[in-house]
């Protein structure tokens, strides 16, 4: 008898998931962007504890406020005095021109803003699709049909476009127009358009794996066994859409975090004076000229998290389905 493989032992009757796990320890790439990743979120939670270490927040005008008269920061035409932006000991990433804020602090404000509003559309995103996707794919005829039909529907609204003719319309509605709009109704706002609007991408991804599953011989067992069609969907096709639903997780939420600055951006999502990544770039792309550095440490940190979130989904992917490597 050959003796076993190396390691063959310690992989016998290992789920898949644990399966999983091992593989994507393996893949360094992914280890790499999953602790990156992590960090942005660790970062985003800590942002008051690490502003006070640097003693500034993202709100003081340190430009004008008089209590720093003493530590002037802008020149006489609005610009940061000293290299980089304004960088110094009190200001680590430098300073927005004209007003003087602390760009480290609205960084880290701006992350904390973007990063939690993104994951909550995303989850909600999901959540929809997944439940739409094996509704329409499992039971199929009539009830297929419908769904696809609501998703088409959904399908021919522009998603930003909308949001941008939506945001005045809701505002009207619900706010005083001599009042400013509140923040939180801002946030709910886009979380409402981007999620109703969000969602059809993944439910035809789900529906069209469920209609490549609900016919095989373990599906038929379990029917012809009596099981209901909750467990059916539960104990056997949801288990086999995972690898999907995390692979396209892991695109959306860079997708959303992107959408949401857009709307920033574009001046009808977060406004003064919230934080947020999007109004970060809206503000750089005003001091473009005069101070370009402005654009340099919001630039590099969403470059860096958005390319580790999409390699972290194909080591996801990878450590699924280890035919599909790179």
């Amino acid at each position: 008898m050959p003796p076993a493989k190396p390691g063959a032992d310690q992989l016998a009757g290992r789920s898949p998931g644990r399966l999983m796990w091992i593989r994507f320890k393996r893949d360094r790439t992914g280890v790499v962007c999953a602790v990156i990743v992590l960090a942005y979120f660790v970062i985003s939670l800590a942002a008051p504890l690490l502003t006070k270490l640097s003693g500034t927040n993202p709100y003081t005008l340190y430009g004008q406020d008089p209590t720093y008269a003493d530590k002037p920061v802008l020149d006489e035409f609005g610009l940061p005095l000293g290299y980089l932006g304004g960088v110094s000991g009190d200001h680590w990433f430098g300073i927005e021109p004209q007003y003087g804020r602390d760009l480290y602090a609205m960084l880290l404000y701006g992350m904390r803003t973007s990063l939690f509003m993104a994951l909550g559309i995303t989850v909600l995103v999901m959540v929809t699709g997944v439940v739409i996707g094996l509704v329409g794919g499992y039971f199929g005829g009539r009830t297929d049909y419908w769904v696809g039909r609501v998703t088409d529907f959904f399908l021919s609204f522009p998603q930003q476009l909308f949001f941008i003719a939506f945001m005045p319309v809701v505002t009207s509605f619900f706010v005083d127009p001599r009042e400013e709009t509140p923040t939180y109704f801002r946030a709910l706002a886009m979380l409402i358009v981007l999620w109703l609007l969000g969602w059809m991408g993944m439910a035809r991804l789900v529906r069209s794996t469920v209609l490549s599953l609900r016919e095989r011989e373990f599906v038929e067992a379990a029917r012809v066994s009596g099981a209901s069609p909750w467990r059916i969907v539960r104990k056997e096709i949801l288990p086999n859409v995972v690898t999907p639903i995390l692979v396209q997780f892991t695109y959306t939420l860079p997708s959303t975090i992107l959408s949401i600055a857009f709307l920033s951006f574009a001046g009808v999502g977060f406004v003064e004076p919230t934080p947020d990544w999007g109004r970060l770039f809206a503000a750089g792309a005003q001091y473009a000229e005069q101070d370009p550095a402005f654009m340099f440490f919001p630039g590099v940190a969403l470059v860096i998290f958005v390319l580790s979130f999409n390699l972290l989904g194909d080591s996801v992917r990878d450590a699924f389905d280890p035919k599909s490597g790179r």
